[in-house]
């Protein structure tokens, strides 16, 4: 079947905001966006041979398989045509800022400190960043008017590296705040966290219905497990999707990452992932009591990892190193005092606790 430009409202959020040029884009059509039927495929120079033991490696894979888009969009909660999958969530910050922010003229916003990747992207495509601080304990600003006219707002929900968990209404606010830009809400650790009662946090693909403005990043990278796999989703109103289908690669989404992805967002995938998270975040909660009886401060968490700050942060840090333990450091200013630890296995977070007792940090 051939593959078809969809159109994009006129009057849509998306086509206001989109670079000039991609509204009339014809998109690269691939072997397989062209499709068509037969016994022999022999229109994309592919090679007949499969030496590999994987079911299709020898041909270009879906540009978007459909059996990984139907997994995915039933597990979100959202409709196929919402949805773009990519190479892990850092693929979709690039798109967003390809289709959607001109260079060296538009802006993105972000608030700091929090993921690295949206300002490096924004520079690599000479696209200014707009930056607001946290407030003191790290949740948004009252004020947040000062990030007006950058054409994407990022809101990393849980923050890494604070772990900070915003309650709905304040993404809501964001978006209310920003009506004439997309906010798009980085979902990487929304399986890690919880509400004050122990309940599973709300994603903010349930706000996608009342804002045209919203997008939704998310991954397989932290609670299935596929960091190696490199599988990550883009949630949007379809005008968003469409556009952003006219700049990804051809083929984003090579043939073994799917048969996993697919695999682990089966009904079994999903039950031991949530089985996982249960383990990880048990093993947080170890290690935060760990980092507190030794005097540290720790900021609450959402995702799979605790920030942790001591004026002898040093102590700690070498304590770690000296027992082979990689944790993480950050040049930000705020941060200067603080180590990120990701949450792990039972075994090696008894080991991290072992390196914790040897510091005095008091």
């Amino acid at each position: 079947m051939t593959s078809q430009v969809n159109a994009v409202p006129a009057d849509s959020l998306a086509a206001r905001l989109a670079r000039r040029e991609l509204l009339n884009l014809e998109p690269y059509q691939s072997a397989r966006r062209i499709g068509g039927s037969g016994e022999m495929w022999v229109n994309a120079n592919e090679s007949p041979f499969n030496r590999t033991g994987i079911n299709g490696a020898n041909r270009y894979p879906e540009c978007q398989p459909p059996g990984l888009i139907a997994a995915y969009s039933a597990y979100a909660g959202v409709t196929p045509n919402e949805l773009v999958c990519g190479r892990g969530a850092d693929e979709a910050i690039e798109l967003l800022i390809r289709t959607f922010c001109v260079p060296g003229k538009d802006s993105i916003g972000i608030f700091s400190p929090t993921y690295g990747m949206y300002a490096i992207s924004a520079a690599t495509f000479n696209v200014a960043v707009n930056t607001l601080p946290l407030a003191e304990d790290f949740s948004l600003p009252g004020d947040i008017s000062s990030l007006s006219g950058s054409k994407l707002v990022f809101v990393c929900n849980p923050n890494n590296p604070t772990g900070t968990l915003l309650p709905l209404c304040e993404i809501a606010r964001v978006a209310k705040t920003f009506p004439n830009a997309l906010v798009v809400v980085d979902e990487a650790y929304i399986e890690f966290a919880r509400n004050a009662d122990g309940s599973p946090a709300q994603s903010a693909t349930g706000l996608m219905a009342e804002f045209e403005n919203l997008v939704v990043l998310r991954t397989l990278s932290k609670a299935f497990g596929l960091a190696g796999a490199r599988c990550g989703f883009l949630l949007a109103r379809p005008s968003v999707c469409e556009l952003v289908m006219r700049v990804i690669a051809p083929y984003p989404v090579p043939v073994p990452v799917s048969v996993i992805a697919e695999k682990a967002l089966s009904p079994e995938g999903i039950a031991q992932m949530r089985a996982d998270v249960v383990l990880l975040n048990k093993q947080g909660a170890r290690l935060t009591a760990a980092l507190s009886d030794a005097g540290l401060t720790v900021l609450p968490s959402g995702g799979n990892y605790v920030l942790a700050f001591s004026s002898k942060i040093e102590n700690l840090a070498a304590s770690l190193t000296s027992a082979g333990i990689v944790a993480r450091r950050y040049s930000h200013p705020r941060l200067k005092d603080a180590i990120r630890i990701s949450y792990t296995s039972e075994q090696e977070t008894d080991s991290i606790i072992e390196a914790i007792g040897r510091i005095d940090s008091k």
